[in-house]
């Protein structure tokens, strides 16, 4: 990555970066985040990842994916400067898709001079392709069990991963974590020579849950930072697991303000207040509701879990669910059964890892009674659902991304 992008004249290294790691979170903390610095008047780059319905959701600039052409032309760019270090004698083995897509991000956002760019880890953060940056942030969210295969078996190897992002002088930040989590980050932030607060112990943080008429149920957060005090601010996000996550995209902007980004706290609540978060907890309004939510590991499944319990009310819960099959397929499937009243199975088109609905079943079955059934397709099991729910039934579609992502595709489709 760093030849790459020399070749290309280190378009990263004028930009004031925001680099975002953890296993889960790091979407809803740079949609937040973004949603916040769009409202103060900035133009915010965020490279983000997976996808949903277009590639070109990956590179966005104040919410708008990078247009048809200029992904072209930046691909093109970053394809010609491959083909020249693969020319050059230095070995540096094959470019990976996401490490093209990379430096496409960070070209574009480069050229279109954005004031900030939101740079979200791939995978891991050490040896990921966007630790080629140097932020004037880091930002390490929820840290737990997922792409072991990778990143190792326990919490300890996984959060050394994650802690990979901190960089000497920069201000690193976090939300609470196991312990064994934080006592890594702790160590790498003195190793390195980064200064790391987290949420609730080096900086001032509450959350509660209420309801009200407006907003239904819902969390609010307190935050008081060196440039703030906010109090009882509503998380524009489902769930409690976002409180603080929403937390960490106010310590974030602490940081920003000293980078001549000019804040006012009017702007971040309602900056937060207009979120979009696609495929998190996304309700398809009709007869029955469709929930789209794309928690693609067990710590996120039971997220999606625990926020369905306290935020949606439902009759009975047919659930379409299909993962890919690197993942805790055991765990996850424990989730499952904790919700859905019944469950099909199926997988997504577009996912070369997905697990096979049938294999799915066969684990499901071999250890729970609840009703169940295998689609071929998603289509097919959106039908099937259909068919069995009522009214005031929910049709819930998760397990991953890109089962998320053609749903979409397929119901607005539907919707059009």
């Amino acid at each position: 990555m760093h030849a790459l992008l020399a070749s290309l004249d280190d378009p990263h290294a004028e930009l004031k970066c925001v680099h975002i790691a953890g296993t889960n979170g790091k979407g809803s903390v740079a949609l937040m985040l973004g949603s916040c610095l769009n409202e103060a008047g900035y133009a915010v780059g965020s490279y983000t990842s997976p996808h949903l319905v277009s590639v070109r959701e990956r590179v966005s600039i104040s919410g708008h994916p990078i247009d048809e052409h200029a992904f072209t032309d930046v691909l093109s760019r970053v394809g010609k400067a491959v083909e020249a270090l693969h020319k050059s004698k230095k070995k540096l083995g094959d470019v990976t898709f996401f490490e093209v897509m990379t430096a496409a991000a960070l070209l574009h956002f480069a050229e279109q001079a954005v004031d900030v760019a939101i740079i979200e880890v791939g995978l891991g953060g050490r040896l990921d392709a966007t630790n080629a940056i140097e932020p004037v942030v880091s930002a390490i969210t929820r840290i737990g069990f997922d792409h072991q295969q990778f990143l190792g078996d326990t919490l300890e190897a996984i959060a050394a991963e994650k802690a990979g992002i901190m960089k000497p002088g920069v201000p690193a930040l976090t939300i609470p974590q196991a312990e064994p989590a934080e006592t890594v980050l702790r160590a790498k932030a003195e190793e390195v020579g980064a200064t790391l607060e987290i949420l609730g112990k080096d900086v001032e943080f509450s959350q509660r849950f209420e309801a009200s008429p407006k907003l239904g149920p819902h969390m609010r957060i307190g935050l008081t930072t060196q440039t703030s005090t906010y109090e009882h601010v509503p998380v524009p996000l489902p769930g409690e697991h976002q409180a603080a996550n929403c937390g960490l995209v106010l310590a974030i902007l602490d940081k920003l303000k000293t980078q001549d980004i000019d804040l006012p706290d009017i702007k971040v609540v309602d900056g937060l207040a207009a979120t979009k978060a696609p495929g998190r907890m996304e309700i398809l309004r009709g007869e029955p509701r469709i929930l789209l939510d794309g928690a693609h590991n067990p710590e996120a499944l039971a997220a999606l879990v625990k926020s369905i319990g306290a935020h949606v009310p439902y009759d009975s819960m047919i659930m379409i669910f299909g993962c890919a099959s690197d993942k805790d397929v055991d765990a996850m499937l424990e989730k499952v059964d904790t919700v859905g009243d019944k469950v099909i199975f199926t997988k997504a088109k577009g996912n070369p890892r997905a697990a096979d609905p049938d294999e799915l079943a066969r684990k499901f079955e071999s250890r729970f009674v609840k009703m169940h059934q295998v689609a071929g397709t998603l289509e097919e099991a959106v039908s099937i659902a259909r068919r069995a729910a009522s009214r005031d039934d929910l049709i819930c579609i998760t397990g991953s991304f890109y089962l998320v992502g053609e749903a979409k595709k397929l119901l607005e489709g539907q919707r059009a």
